[in-house]
């Protein structure tokens, strides 16, 4: 059903780096979801009140908040996809972080109100009657919701969006919510014990809870996460298959949404190359992964001496050392300038040690190797 909805209603739905194919997709996921939810709506509200029961119609409400969550999302689609303009260079695709930011807090606001109705139907509660028609009715919600969660999944990880994750998140809650109001409703028949507002309890401690992990996550979007590390190996794979760069250090991907990742990094390439032939190299290189990533990458170039054996001993030497301290220690940009070594390291966020205890176990290491050097030490976190 998701292949066919695609690809009646999505042109060009394989190039999913285009703005307007996105807002295509949020359109399609859109358009169902409030055609879903309304149904569900009006079913759930008019079982709750047939049966009496807080948490069909709770359920109900949920359902109607949710066309405006799929609102929500066109809109912010549709403002993700605006071109870069003189005041957003970069374009304006971390709408779509905002936009999911504010799915949570729909979310969030849902689950409160079903805690507090589950709080009052437990304080003071009261009989929910039993109906085979209802019980059927909420099955049935179960069903389109469980496809809803299926259908916008695929949705979004085919244009790996985070808001079209968030709202299959919702429509999973929804199920879960269903689910607990089925168990109160068949509960009724054998007790009189307030299961229906204990469930909606247990419901909304779900939905809070999936709210907060939409928050964290799209927080950490907007603060700036790194770029997954299965990118970042696949990038640092495709610099090194150019038998000319020699290693890469400093990768650093900036995301202004999912169309618009820019970034730098630097290449080591022979200190006697041709400085034509080393810009052409790094000029080349930066279309090669324009094309393969749609990433914008800047190659900065760093002279590298293979020849010189006092620079090869060196480097080697002081390579062993910080390998000893830490196995994820490594160096580059070493040189040697007169009687000083100048390097960079890099080294891990937890590796429990401060630039200046590292350095000096270093310093130690090479006087006790005979080397009478200084050392000029810059440091890199990752």
């Amino acid at each position: 059903m998701t292949d066919f909805l695609v690809k009646k209603f999505v042109k060009n739905s394989g190039d999913t780096g285009n703005a307007e194919v996105r807002r295509a997709y949020s359109a399609l996921s859109s358009v169902t979801g409030v055609i879903c939810n309304i149904f569900l709506f009006l079913l759930k509200y008019a079982m709750g009140v047939l049966s009496g029961s807080i948490s069909i119609i709770s359920d109900a409400f949920n359902n109607l908040s949710d066309c405006g969550g799929c609102i929500v999302s066109f809109l912010g689609f549709k403002m993700a996809s605006k071109p870069a303009d003189r005041d957003h260079p970069f374009g304006h695709g971390r709408v779509e972080h905002l936009t999911s930011l504010i799915l949570s807090v729909i979310i969030m606001v849902v689950g409160f109100e079903l805690f507090k109705g589950s709080v009052e139907k437990i304080a003071d509660p009261q009989p929910v009657e039993f109906s085979i028609v209802v019980l059927v009715s909420l099955v049935l919600s179960i069903g389109v919701k469980l496809w809803m969660s299926v259908f916008n999944a695929k949705l979004g990880k085919r244009i790996n969006s985070v808001v079209l994750t968030a709202v299959a998140n919702d429509s999973r809650n929804d199920v879960i919510a269903t689910s607990g109001t089925i168990v109160a409703l068949v509960s009724s028949l054998f007790t009189d014990f307030p299961i229906d507002g204990i469930m909606g309890l247990v419901v909304s401690a779900f939905i809070l809870r999936t709210g907060i992990e939409i928050i964290r996550d799209t927080v950490d979007e907007l603060i700036g996460k790194p770029v997954s590390p299965e990118i970042a190996e696949n990038i640092r794979s495709t610099i090194l298959s150019d038998s000319d760069i020699i290693d890469v250090h400093d990768l650093v991907i900036h995301n202004y949404g999912i169309t618009k990742m820019i970034g730098s990094c630097h290449i080591g390439l022979r200190s006697d190359k041709d400085f034509k032939e080393v810009h052409e190299i790094a000029d080349n290189m930066e279309r090669s992964i324009q094309e393969k990533f749609g990433i914008s990458l800047t190659l900065h170039t760093d002279p590298v001496d293979i020849d010189d054996t006092q620079t090869t001993k060196y480097r080697q030497m002081i390579n062993a050392i910080a390998l000893s301290v830490n196995d994820g220690f490594s160096i580059h940009d070493f040189r040697i300038s007169g009687n000083k070594i100048i390097f960079d390291m890099i080294i891990p966020f937890d590796c429990g040690m401060s630039s200046s205890e590292i350095k000096k176990r270093i310093d130690a290491e090479l006087q006790q190797n005979g080397c009478n050097y200084d050392t000029i030490v810059t440091f890199d976190y990752e």
